[in-house]
């Protein structure tokens, strides 16, 4: 049924085609008895499946990644398919737009995508008046929501931690557990924010804030699957000075590793980072050596799941939870739901 469906949604612009889709959801939910049918059809529920972590009880181990959502506008819609978590963003304190359009691009002979967003989203206060609606709609909802926070585009490297101490303080009270994302390559600069003394300054002013909560919240931390192996184990002792929550391995790189378009065609594209099958490898390759390395730390694993298998392989290598986005696209909702059923074998 997907496969049809997906025809139809690839002959439209990506961009276009991800919102027509979401809305399509949203809708579809909203009349009641079709929401329980979408909810029982892809929802798996199995004691096996439940999982503790940074204080957290996870209904089951499969998350949808950050970047779908990036406004928590379709949050009840999306707790259908059968996710054990939700996570939101990147959100900015201000509203941006992002990066010019055209933005985002199929490279559907290698089941990747391309993008460069650039931290398009509506802003943390309307961020936060969504989850807020979700969650008055959902009081006893088990679902746990992630917000992953930025920094505006215009905001200079020396002050984007003040960027990040308004997401956080703003959405303190609406979320389950945050990301630092510093790991994007589609805002300038930001980047440079993974070296060893800015991500500590950030995350210490975080954590600063953090302790005076009523309820300190898990804070973790998205990384590149670009760093090297100097870079990572750099980031395990700041995991350690820090006393940050855990990782989530990987966002999308910048490599054109596993992509068989022509060079021209690259070019045609232009800059963005890369998702999807080319990457699967290369993020389990971090996780594996994050594991090796620390084995007490909890770790997100994705990038390049696009089957149960690589999910099961993410989790074989050291990951403790996954999130899906790319997969998704190609394989249709019924992924979530396959990696429960053999996760729960």
């Amino acid at each position: 049924m997907y496969k049809i469906l997906r025809f139809f949604l690839f002959l439209m612009d990506p961009e276009e085609a991800h919102y027509a889709t979401l809305k399509s959801l949203k809708i579809l939910v909203k009349i009641p008895i079709l929401g329980w049918l979408v909810k029982q059809f892809y929802t798996v529920k199995n004691k096996k499946l439940e999982k503790q972590f940074f204080g957290l009880q996870f209904r089951n181990p499969v998350g949808l990644a950050a970047g779908l959502d990036k406004n928590a506008e379709y949050i009840e819609a999306l707790s259908c398919l059968g996710f054990g978590f939700i996570e939101v963003g990147t959100v900015t304190p201000l509203p941006q737009e992002g990066n010019p359009k055209p933005r985002l691009f199929r490279v559907k002979q290698d089941r990747a995508i391309i993008n460069r967003m650039g931290f398009n989203n509506a802003g943390m206060e309307v961020v936060r008046n969504n989850i807020l609606e979700y969650r008055n709609k959902h009081p006893k909802s088990s679902l746990i929501i992630g917000v992953n926070i930025g920094k505006n585009k215009v905001t200079p490297n020396e002050i984007a931690k003040e960027d990040y101490i308004q997401c956080f303080n703003h959405l303190y009270d609406m979320a389950d557990y945050f990301v630092v994302n510093v790991s994007s390559p589609n805002t300038p600069d930001l980047r440079a924010l993974q070296e060893k003394e800015p991500l500590q300054d950030i995350i210490f002013s975080l954590q600063n804030q953090n302790k005076y909560k009523d309820k300190p919240k898990p804070i973790l931390l998205k990384i590149a699957p670009d760093l090297s192996k100097e870079q990572l184990n750099d980031i395990l002792e700041i995991v350690d000075s820090t006393n940050l929550s855990g990782i989530i391995a990987t966002n999308t790189t910048i490599s054109r590793d596993g992509i068989t378009l022509y060079e021209d065609e690259l070019n045609e594209i232009g800059n963005g980072g890369l998702s999807g099958e080319p990457l699967t490898d290369s993020a389990t390759f971090v996780i594996e050596h994050l594991r090796n390395k620390n084995h007490e730390i909890p770790i997100i694993g994705v990038g390049g799941i696009m089957s149960a298998k690589n999910a099961k392989e993410k989790m074989q290598f050291g990951a403790d939870l996954v999130q899906v986005y790319t997969g998704l696209i190609y394989e249709g909702p019924s992924l979530v739901k396959k990696i429960n059923k053999l996760l729960k074998k």
